[in-house]
């Protein structure tokens, strides 16, 4: 299965046709909601210093990002496959079936945008779907609003795990809310390890590439968007594998940017 992450956020923009002008809808759409005001926040902050660039040439935390993203695969997809199994108490029935319907609705609206079988909608997907939104997004969520609730609760950490749940429950697809908070959190981290706002821009924007390529190469062979989304299971030992090894680059990752912090302050 393909855990479609953060591809349908926007997406409600693309109508039943997949006509130009749509596509512009999306664009603007995503520039006023989320590039807009993140960039106002900064401007009117005093210090202009929400969209942290530090150690923007260290190729590493580009590379271990996105390592770490490809390696959660196995992970992400395990926490999918029981989200999606996911059954509400008899009394919340009536928001267990509001849940469905949404569901359904952005399935149907991520499908139409996504399932293409032409270059120029693949070019402009990739656009709308990984390029504005990762860039975005990541302005957005990991830059104004990491910060904004950092300075409310005074732990960084705290707000890493609040705003991945915004940034999931936001995206209204419940049933893919756990592989999603995880996906968040984990860009929270990266921004905050590498002071850095590109390395979650990059991960998220591989992310939605990927899952982009891989739709536009199901279209091209015939299948479907239920074959796209079809549940994979993996033998045991490749979750246990995919476990071991993001801990691995977690503390990698953690312990090379405390030794480049560390470094730089010697320097400074």
């Amino acid at each position: 299965m393909i855990v479609v992450q953060g591809v349908g956020l926007m997406s409600t923009m693309i109508t039943t046709t997949s006509n130009y002008n749509t596509y512009i809808l999306f664009i603007t759409g995503t520039i006023g909601t989320f590039i807009i005001p993140a960039l106002l926040y900064n401007y009117f902050r005093k210090y202009n210093d929400v969209f942290l660039v530090k150690n923007v040439r260290e190729w590493k935390y580009y590379l271990l990002g996105t390592i770490l993203l490809f390696v959660l695969g196995p992970i992400m997809n395990l926490l999918s496959s029981y989200n999606q199994q996911l059954v509400l108490p008899d009394f919340l029935g009536g928001l267990e079936e509001w849940m469905r319907v949404q569901e359904d609705l952005m399935a149907e609206i991520t499908a139409k945008t996504i399932m293409v079988n032409r270059f120029d909608l693949l070019f402009l997907n990739i656009l709308v779907t990984a390029i504005l939104p990762a860039i975005g997004e990541e302005l957005f969520f990991r830059g104004a609003l990491q910060h904004i609730f950092s300075r409310i609760v005074k732990n960084e950490i705290i707000a890493i795990w609040i705003v991945g749940v915004i940034f999931s429950a936001i995206h209204f697809q419940f049933y893919g809310f756990l592989p999603r908070l995880f996906l968040g959190v984990a860009f929270g981290y990266l921004f905050f390890w590498t002071r850095n706002i590109w390395v979650p821009i990059l991960a998220h924007f591989i992310n939605n590439a990927t899952v982009t390529m891989y739709a536009f190469y199901y279209a091209r062979q015939g299948k479907t968007y239920e074959d796209f989304m079809a549940v994979s299971s993996y033998p045991i030992i490749v979750y246990i594998g995919s476990l071991i090894f993001s801990g691995l680059i977690v503390i990698l990752f953690h312990n090379y940017s405390k030794f480049k912090e560390t470094d730089g302050n010697k320097l400074g």
